[in-house]
């Protein structure tokens, strides 16, 4: 990737979704699902993870924001931090 080229927000969070569930040697892009589907993101990382999203993006996360439909995958993760950020 061009350094001078803007990351998306969704690959922002990819990253940080990657690094914070220590699963950085597996691909991870706005479709990889969340919930059910990586066995790392147990209760202590999804608060682990909001933490990490609000340092990161500079936004602040609800206990409202945890539910089912934003952590369905990368890509409606990265949705919140959007919706939050603007």
């Amino acid at each position: 990737m061009d350094v001078t080229s803007p990351t998306t927000t969704a690959a922002e969070v990819a990253k940080l979704v990657a690094v914070t569930l220590g699963i950085e040697d597996r691909p991870v892009t706005a479709s990889t699902p969340l919930f059910g589907s990586l066995p790392e993101l147990d209760s202590m990382a999804v608060v682990e993870l909001m933490a990490a999203l609000e340092r990161q993006f500079g936004i602040l996360l609800d206990d409202e924001d945890v539910t089912e439909d934003v952590f369905t995958s990368v890509g409606t993760l990265a949705a919140l931090v959007d919706r939050k950020r603007a």
